[in-house]
């Protein structure tokens, strides 16, 4: 299941009111095809790499599920597979976690810190939604707060929020957790195993048909 944009009003009313972002739940029914093919390819990774991208935000419920497994599928993937996150920046929640996400890759602390946002969110119930907070909430981390908010304003997080919202609407993503491969399917499945387990039929597919 998925957060859809077109629902998002709800949970801004709910950020509005102080509420933590819960991530609006739908019942997706299991897909007749294992992937929707983009009708406009987003550009390739490079000879003999297979991009695989997931759309996703620290403040939806349903990518803090997602997490886990995703990254237990990206840490057993071949070399020629080219695992890449993409925040959305919705609206001004979302788009400071998209900096936050970038800024802490930046920085090199994504591996130590990355699962600590979802706990700090969806476990702790702190709501890291305006660098205020994000930036005290980085400093009990052990964090330089100065320094990291600097990252957080820099250019080059500006450009990569920037450049994922346009990677985002290229790739029609209306709703998150989403998964791209190879810049030309959207990937489909009534649970996130069976999502993955098309996602690894369709690469190993592309893979026969390059060395073919």
């Amino acid at each position: 299941m998925q957060t859809d944009r077109r629902h998002f009003l709800f949970s801004s009313v709910a950020l509005a009111l102080g509420a933590a972002l819960p991530g609006v739940l739908f019942a997706q029914s299991a897909a007749a095809a294992p992937y929707e093919r983009l009708p406009r390819p987003l550009p390739k990774e490079g000879a003999g790499k297979i991009a695989v991208l997931e759309f996703f935000s620290y403040g939806c419920n349903h990518c803090n599920d997602f997490h886990p497994i995703i990254g237990k599928w990206a840490a057993r993937q071949p070399a020629h597979v080219v695992f890449r996150r993409v925040p959305v920046a919705w609206n001004a929640a979302w788009a400071s976690l998209a900096r936050l996400y970038y800024a802490l890759e930046i920085n090199g602390e994504l591996a130590k810190l990355d699962s600590k946002v979802f706990d700090t969110l969806h476990k702790q119930r702190q709501k890291l939604y305006t660098d205020k907070i994000i930036l005290d909430w980085y400093a009990k981390q052990g964090g330089n707060r100065e320094k990291f908010g600097e990252i957080m304003k820099s250019f080059s997080v500006m450009s990569k929020v920037n450049q994922g919202e346009k990677l985002r609407q290229s790739a029609e993503v209306d709703s998150v957790p989403a998964v791209v491969v190879d810049g030309a399917y959207k990937m489909q499945g009534a649970t996130y195993e069976e999502l993955l387990d098309n996602t690894d039929r369709l690469i190993a597919r592309i893979k026969g048909q390059e060395k073919s």
